[in-house]
């Protein structure tokens, strides 16, 4: 569902040239005042634990309560957007999430409700400035964005390559402010099926914060491939973890 783009060097390099107290236009992100809570409460009491036998969350307290984040996980199914805010809103109580969404996403009705839940629409093949230039606003706000960086869903159950253009925008704002403190989360979400029906069991697990400042030293390129490998190293890792469940002991979330 939540798709993430591939930035080409010129785009990030204007994107480090913005300069940082100019506000976009055109691309904004919102949150509805009646809606989010809406959705969030249904979501948790009532959506998800219907539809799933367990949901059971490794690591839960590493998702930091302050400050700007990026949520990272894995993508295994649509139900991924619903299950990262059931993650994550018990640790940054009042602070709504926004999605990096694909355009098509913010069309017709299915738009109208992203677009009020925190989504902003970002072309993946030719991404703008100006979404760009948002993203890192969000951040610099110290907002929560929830970016998925392999770009499409996966059922396999693998890591797949990682798109390099989130650890170009946590590297961009972090440069922008020295000293904000910009951490991406990895999460590794794991269902019992690859298409996830009725009665499936969920595992997800949280990883320790990756702190975007140990890698903001030099050329920006470079340290994003830094952080990138080192995105994708921890989510193996968490995969790996997955497959040796049955010795792994985990606390159970419970429905409700």
């Amino acid at each position: 569902m939540m798709e993430f783009y591939s930035t080409t060097p010129t785009c990030q390099q204007k994107l480090a040239n913005t300069p940082t107290k100019t506000k976009v236009a055109h691309t904004t992100s919102r949150v509805s005042s009646w809606l989010s809570p809406l959705a969030y409460i249904l979501g948790r009491h009532l959506v998800l634990p219907s539809f799933f036998r367990h949901i059971d969350i490794i690591g839960q307290e590493h998702i930091p309560t302050t400050g700007p984040v990026i949520l990272a996980p894995t993508h295994r199914s649509r139900w991924d957007a619903l299950l990262i805010p059931y993650v994550a809103m018990g640790s940054i109580a009042g602070k709504d999430l926004r999605f990096m969404v694909t355009s098509s996403e913010c069309q017709g009705l299915q738009g109208w409700f992203v677009k009020r839940l925190g989504g902003f629409p970002v072309d993946p093949k030719h991404p703008s400035i100006t979404t760009l230039r948002h993203g890192v606003e969000l951040l610099e706000e110290r907002k929560t964005l929830v970016i998925f960086p392999e770009g499409g869903i996966y059922r396999d159950a693998k890591v797949h390559p990682l798109k390099p253009g989130i650890a170009r925008l946590a590297l961009s704002a972090e440069s922008s402010q020295p000293g904000l403190g910009v951490k991406v989360i990895p999460i590794s979400i794991n269902y019992s099926q690859p298409y996830p029906n009725w009665g499936t069991d969920v595992r997800i697990y949280v990883a320790p914060a990756i702190k975007v400042a140990d890698y903001a030293n030099g050329c920006i390129k470079q340290n994003a491939k830094c952080l990138t490998a080192e995105l994708a190293r921890v989510l193996q890792q968490l995969s790996s973890q997955e497959s040796e469940i049955t010795t792994h002991a985990f606390a159970e979330i419970p429905n409700s």
